[in-house]
């Protein structure tokens, strides 16, 4: 609706733009308030985020391959391979594989235990248990 001398425009304390309509000056400041707490909103789902991608869990070797150990080169060959590794005891985190990842060592392995073990988690593949969390450390800023 335009406004008239005989239909002026409401008064509910929006200045039109000039050039546009009181209603495209309210669309114009909706907008506006979308835009700004669909900022606020995204902020902590992204720090939500990060944070579970390092509390996320990659069990080595994935459950289908449970019982398997570990050989250097991170394949999965039958329990007690001589020269391979017998599986950890727990999952390990995305904070402990990413610093492994970064130099550091996964815990309760040795050198060579360490290295099968990366060696493996870098091998996973999609469908594979600790697929996506092993991807998710792969992201820039993680």
């Amino acid at each position: 609706m335009t406004p008239s001398p005989e239909n002026p425009a409401p008064d509910n304390g929006v200045e039109p733009v000039a050039g546009t309509s009181p209603v495209t000056s309210r669309r114009m400041l909706m907008l506006g308030a979308v835009g700004a707490s669909a900022v606020v909103a995204i902020r902590p789902a992204l720090a939500q985020t990060a944070g579970s991608v390092l509390n996320c869990q990659i069990p080595v070797p994935d459950p289908g391959r449970a019982g398997s150990y570990i050989a250097l080169d991170g394949t999965t060959v039958p329990a007690r391979t001589l020269g391979a590794f017998a599986p950890p005891s727990r999952p390990y985190t995305g904070e402990e594989v990413r610093q492994a990842l970064q130099g550091g060592m996964l815990p309760n392995s040795n050198f060579l235990s360490n290295r099968a073990y990366l060696n493996y988690i870098r091998r996973l593949q999609r469908g594979q248990g600790g697929f996506t969390c092993y991807a998710s450390l792969q992201m820039p800023g993680n």
